[in-house]
């Protein structure tokens, strides 16, 4: 048996396990990835709850390879989402560029 969260989200009435990840887009051999809320239950590309940001492995010098829309990223954390391992280090990828670039 694999016990699951259960997180309530408020306002909906319903019960969903909401987590925080990554959605793969981009080209072949170019990826591109939005974070994204979504049900936990649902596919990776399927259906989400909000977009959040998105993370660009293959940016150029001149493009930014990460934005975070912090203050939902907070405000979904508060309410019960986990992030992904990966968006985890995202998080704490931008914490230290700000720290540092201060």
């Amino acid at each position: 048996n694999n016990l699951a969260l259960v997180i309530p989200v408020s306002g909906s009435g319903r019960v969903e396990m909401v987590i925080i990840r990554l959605a793969r887009g981009g080209s072949k051999k170019r990826p591109f990835y939005t974070i994204v809320v979504s049900d936990q239950r649902r596919q990776p590309k399927g259906k989400f709850i909000e977009r959040l940001g998105f993370y660009n492995p293959m940016a150029n010098e001149n493009e930014e390879p990460i934005r975070l829309n912090e203050d939902r990223i907070e405000y979904w954390i508060k309410n019960g989402a986990k992030p992904s391992e990966r968006v985890a280090h995202l998080m704490r990828q931008k914490k230290s560029e700000a720290v540092s670039a201060a």
